[in-house]
């Protein structure tokens, strides 16, 4: 049973301290990235049901989302013009009285995925975590209505409020049932960007309402992740393009809203985002636009054609021309549906880019000439070991890569496709980006990286492993199919180790070839065997120079 909960005496006496601003003021670059943002969720806003219009993604005719549509009720009460108030009251009515209401359901508090779904844990709708149900939404949804009840709540009428609280209460105690490693949730420390929106709601719900067993959650949550972010001042889930952002989505809540109370998660939260964008900073190359790898997790191989979450952050401290050079609408990136937390980042922007320092900015703005960047980084259960992580970035061409000692393979998210450990990323002859980017088949890499040199190892490798490269497609008008390694635009990639230098070449393409593209990225696929009846450990020499 849960408690009874007196939501008017709440309101009351957090209402009285209170002091509320109708809008966040932007900035020249924020106030671009915002209305672009709301110029596209404008026209996927379907008034007659009060949701987002389901973007490009799952391809699916018909349905709503329900994420989206709260980040667009943020941008709503932000911009605050005719009927947008209006507008955004109907969102949070809908998307609340949709909440899961049975406390003996794992998804408990969660939100729908889309609207229209059948009943999660209907004889016709099993319960599949990350499919029917996604507990993450908990969490996104949960830490946008902490900016609602912060930034906006005096446009509210007194019962939404009171439906806003209650609805972080309830999502609140349904993240408590997730435990990883049971039911199927792989929500450990680890997990940063997921770990850290479940510590700040939890933190901030519990202190908003009173409730000691919240706040002690709470904070007993961020002691997790602060020994585990303090063993290497690095991210748990590394360097992710999207869920790097993510997590400085999290750590920014609890700074602007948590810091002045006692709670764990506020008094670390700005160290944090600083201690994260100093290493991002040193591994974004701005001539590129590219984070340079390895990545944990990517959603694509080259940031100037898909949207990640960090993209996002970096058009607020640096403007949009320093983040994507191509002149093709964002709408028609892949991933593009991830801009529309862009509204939610506009309203803490201006408060985040204050605790970044002019000489990481400086490093965003201007590359400031080669050098190597070396740090570690340690997620278990995943990781037997912390990974040891090298990158070195010179002007036109960057070479990043870690070694790691896994139970899986995949990296912690047990996901090839995403997980990238050893990334070659290249300026090529029309000013594009070229990739050449390890496809993970081994539980154990040793990687070792040098100007224009990379070597990588499987020590539990056998004459059955391979080196599997997702390798960029040539430029329009050079040469159409990769025959060998010297067909590659820009490159020069010389072979050696005990590799069979000659490799099997395949294409990954949108209407045919031997295999899918990976995140909407068509690759061709070089991969290098090791000689039949081999028996040496398995490694490839890379020696890399530029045309």
């Amino acid at each position: 049973m849960l408690p009874e909960i007196n939501w008017r005496n709440c309101l009351c006496s957090i209402l009285l301290s209170a002091t509320l601003a109708q809008s966040v003021e932007l900035s020249k670059h924020v106030q671009a990235l915002f209305d672009e943002s709301m110029t596209i969720q404008d026209a996927l806003y379907d008034p007659s049901v009060s949701y987002l219009r389901y973007f490009y993604y799952p391809l699916a005719a018909g349905p709503h989302e329900t994420r989206s549509t709260v980040w667009y009720s943020v941008g709503l009460l932000q911009r605050n013009q005719d009927s947008d108030v209006e507008e955004a009251i109907k969102i949070l009515r809908n998307v609340i009285g949709d909440q899961e209401r049975n406390v003996s359901v794992q998804w408990y508090g969660d939100y729908t995925v889309y609207p229209e779904q059948p009943t999660v844990g209907s004889p016709a709708y099993p319960p599949v975590i990350y499919n029917s149900w996604d507990p993450n939404w908990r969490g996104f949804i949960g830490t946008a209505l902490i900016i609602i009840y912060e930034e906006f709540r005096n446009l509210l009428p007194q019962d939404v409020q009171d439906l806003v609280l209650e609805s972080l209460y309830n999502s609140t105690i349904g993240d408590s049932y997730r435990v990883g490693g049971v039911d199927g949730d792989n929500l450990y420390p680890a997990y940063s960007n997921a770990w850290l929106m479940r510590t700040v709601v939890s933190s901030w719900t519990g202190r908003k309402l009173n409730d000691a067993n919240m706040t002690a959650a709470g904070d007993a949550d961020a002691e997790a992740f602060v020994g585990l972010f303090d063993r290497n001042q690095t991210l748990s889930e590394f360097n992710g393009p999207t869920y790097a952002g993510v997590s400085l989505y999290a750590l920014t809540i609890a700074a602007k809203y948590l810091q002045s109370t006692n709670s764990t998660i506020g008094q670390h939260a700005v160290r944090a985002i600083q201690q994260i964008w100093d290493y991002e900073s040193k591994l974004w190359n701005p001539r590129m636009r590219n984070i340079a790898g390895p990545w944990d997790r990517s959603y694509g191989y080259d940031m100037n054609n898909y949207v990640a979450i960090m993209s996002i952050w970096l058009w607020t401290l640096i403007g949009k021309e320093g983040v994507w050079k191509s002149s093709s609408p964002i709408w028609t990136m892949a991933h593009a549906d991830d801009l529309e937390i862009a509204p939610v980042i506009a309203v803490l922007s201006e408060f985040h880019k204050k605790l970044i320092s002019s000489s990481t900015i400086s490093r965003l703005e201007t590359f400031d000439g080669e050098h190597t960047y070396s740090g570690q980084a340690y997620a278990p259960p995943a990781d037997f070991e912390p990974r040891n992580i090298t990158t070195w970035l010179s002007p036109a061409l960057t070479i990043g890569t870690q070694s790691f000692n896994q139970s899986v393979v995949g990296g912690f998210s047990k996901d090839s496709s995403s997980f990238s450990p050893s990334v070659v990323q290249w300026i090529r002859s029309d000013q594009s980006i070229g990739y050449f980017n390890l496809y993970p088949t081994e539980t154990a890499l040793k990687a070792e990286v040098a100007p224009y040199a990379l070597d990588l190892t499987y020590p539990l490798g056998n004459v059955s492993s391979t080196f599997t490269f997702a390798v960029a497609p040539n430029p329009l008008g050079k040469k159409r199919d990769i025959t060998a390694m010297g067909d590659l635009d820009g490159i020069n990639i010389e072979v050696g180790g005990t590799v069979d230098p000659v490799p099997a070449i395949s294409f990954c393409g949108l209407v045919g070839g031997d295999c899918d593209p990976i995140h909407g990225f068509e690759f061709w696929n070089i991969t290098f065997s090791m000689p039949e009846n081999s028996s040496e450990t398995p490694l490839i020499h890379l020696r890399i120079s530029l045309d």
